[in-house]
């Protein structure tokens, strides 16, 4: 069910839900945040596969299953990113960012407007300050970071065992997967977002339809951050702002039914 691909010589990895969909089907980008792989989009791939609809969670280099060295840039996982999407031969998509994600969907929406049909944002902001002691933690002792991501990461009503697939433990996996992430990787984006200083102003150059999705419980990106990336796209057709009072900045695995039905109406969208 997954498209092979092979890109700057690597395998590249593509979660898709494990669902049959026509190539000319509207097609649904998902891009992961940082230590993290296209696990993180489970709840949204095969619901959007299930309704004809080719989502495509993508592993970046050195992510997951996908082979290379991780990208020490925003800009070059854009590149690469739109890299991959030649290969596959897909364009007008939708392309869904969570948290170091958005960066790379902004930059690909900007820098390659054909490709983009709208733009999907979840824990985003227009500036990502890393707290030093995750950064510390990211280079020394993963286990610690992958504590710390989780703790700030999820409301609290998400840390009591609660998850919308039943037998699943949300902040156990999310632990799980950063502490399984590759050595170095965790720390190589962590450093991308913090370098990172362009995204107020490819929000504000933005002009396809956008959608800015935040949880109120989120340490990790502010709710005001999110608001504040939303506002700063004065040039798009349209900004739809998602807030959710019981989700943190894992909305996209703890509100995953708010998130998959908004990227399937984005998905059907018509000009």
């Amino acid at each position: 069910m997954s498209p092979t691909v092979v890109v700057d010589e690597h395998p590249v990895h593509i979660r898709t839900g494990g669902v049959a969909v026509s190539d000319a089907a509207p097609t649904v980008v998902l891009v992961h945040g940082a230590g993290m792989d296209g696990t993180v989009w489970a709840q949204q791939t095969r619901f959007l596969s299930m309704r004809g609809v080719r989502a495509l969670s993508i592993d970046l280099p050195g992510h997951g299953q996908s082979d290379g060295q991780a990208l020490s840039t925003v800009g070059s996982m854009a590149d690469w990113l739109v890299r991959v999407l030649d290969e596959l031969g897909v364009g007008d998509v939708v392309i869904a960012g969570h948290s170091m994600g958005t960066f790379i969907a902004l930059e690909v929406a900007t820098r390659f407007p054909k490709l983009v049909k709208s733009v999907a944002l979840y824990g985003t902001a227009t500036g990502m300050p890393v707290h030093p002691d995750l950064l510390d933690a990211a280079a020394n002792d993963v286990a610690r970071a992958g504590a710390l991501m989780t703790g700030w990461s999820h409301a609290s009503g998400s840390r009591i065992g609660l998850n919308p697939t039943p037998g699943m433990w949300m902040t156990g996996g999310v632990q799980a997967l950063v502490e399984r992430s590759k050595p170095g990787v965790l720390l190589t984006d962590l450093q991308a977002c913090v370098n990172y200083d362009e995204a107020e102003a490819r929000a504000a150059s933005i002009t396809c339809p956008a959608m800015v999705t935040i949880g109120y419980q989120d340490k990790m990106t502010p709710a005001k951050s999110g608001r504040a990336m939303a506002k700063a796209m004065v040039r798009s057709q349209h900004v739809d702002l998602i807030e959710l009072p019981k989700a943190g900045h894992m909305m996209i695995t703890e509100e995953p039914k708010v998130v998959r039905e908004a990227l399937l109406r984005a998905a059907q969208a018509t000009d």
